[in-house]
């Protein structure tokens, strides 16, 4: 239930916790292996990435009760999966009709990269010398609503980094689709913010308001509002620290009820994938960028760990499990892939 979560607004924190919300289903695709991440192309299709598998697999439209054709474009052979690395974020160029352009976030022995490429050919890194861990390794990617390309990062294991402006873990990076640094970045580097402890889920709102879900350690769970420049902390304060140095959370959960992974955005609502928590977060945003009211769980153990959540361009949620990632408890159809309506 999301009885456990926190505002950072008082009043917002003491009304009532609303009921689970019940949503509508449907399997799309199944017997996949830690689906990662997700992105469309310009007809409809999308690319998912099988973080383990290290594969990249092409899903279209089926007739067969809502399935889709679940086919394999190419594995990644660059990408080394261990641990909570591998084949991680997936973008595609909002001028792909033009460039053919895809980019994927993926681990080697000793790093994390950022690869750009046309499918088919082998990813040409733009960004390399992300920290790399067994875990905390960050992954997701995301072009904004300015054209730019967003990418989040963990502290790679090692907490310091995260407050270390010249380090690229524990931060969200913003860039030219070169891997150069975006016009605008606050520190005159691909660094956009920093003092995260592990970001796996992004995403703005129609006005360009970006919001992040991040990792606590062992108390909370953050959702964050992102403004560049802003230091959210990590690891000196895991929730709200009220210090004037940190940003705080718009939102916190106990890490037992959350785990908070992708995030997707549509209209002004939030919606929030949780591992360990094993259940869907809805957030409604406030006219002023805050959150209104407590955020409603839905599918609460109904699926086991749900790790990205994405807007198809039909409007509908897609939503991934992670049972076979390691820490899950999977079924005969994990991992799969969810339709909500």
């Amino acid at each position: 239930m999301a009885s456990g979560c926190t505002t950072s607004d008082p009043a917002a924190s003491r009304s009532a916790a609303r009921a689970t919300s019940s949503v509508s289903t449907s399997v799309i695709a199944d017997r996949l292996e830690v689906p990662w991440g997700i992105a469309f192309l310009p007809d409809g299709s999308a690319l998912v990435t099988e973080r383990d598998r290290r594969d990249i697999l092409r899903l279209t439209p089926g007739t067969n009760g809502g399935r889709w054709n679940v086919t394999k474009v190419q594995t990644v052979d660059e990408a080394v999966a261990a641990g909570e690395g591998g084949l991680l974020g997936i973008a595609v160029s909002p001028t792909y009709a033009r460039d053919r352009l895809v980019f994927v976030y993926y681990s080697t022995e000793n790093d994390n990269r950022i690869g750009r490429f046309r499918l088919g050919e082998r990813p040409q890194p733009i960004v390399t010398g992300i920290p790399h861990s067994q875990i905390h390794n960050g992954g997701r990617l995301g072009f904004g609503p300015d054209g730019f390309l967003y990418a989040s990062t963990g502290d790679g294991n090692e907490r310091p980094r995260a407050q270390d402006r010249n380090s690229l873990a524990g931060k969200i990076l913003r860039m030219n689709t070169d891997g150069t640094p975006a016009a605008g970045n606050p520190f005159g580097t691909i660094v956009y913010s920093y003092g995260h402890r592990n970001v796996q889920g992004f995403g703005w709102t129609a006005d360009g308001t970006m919001y992040a879900s991040e990792f606590g350690q062992n108390r909370f769970d953050e959702l964050n509002r992102i403004q560049p420049g802003r230091n959210y902390g990590w690891p000196e304060v895991e929730g709200v620290g009220n210090r004037p140095e940190f940003t705080n959370p718009l939102v916190t959960w106990p890490t037992s009820e959350a785990s908070c992974s992708g995030i997707a955005v549509r209209g002004s609502q939030i919606v929030i994938a949780c591992l360990r928590g094993e259940r869907l977060y809805t957030a409604d945003v406030a006219a002023n960028g805050t959150i209104e009211g407590t955020p409603r769980a839905s599918l609460a153990g109904a699926y086991g760990r749900l790790r990205t959540v994405v807007v198809a361009p039909d409007g509908s949620i897609w939503v991934t499990t992670s049972n076979k990632d390691g820490r899950g408890d999977p079924g005969p159809r994990d991992d799969q892939i969810l339709r909500l309506s």
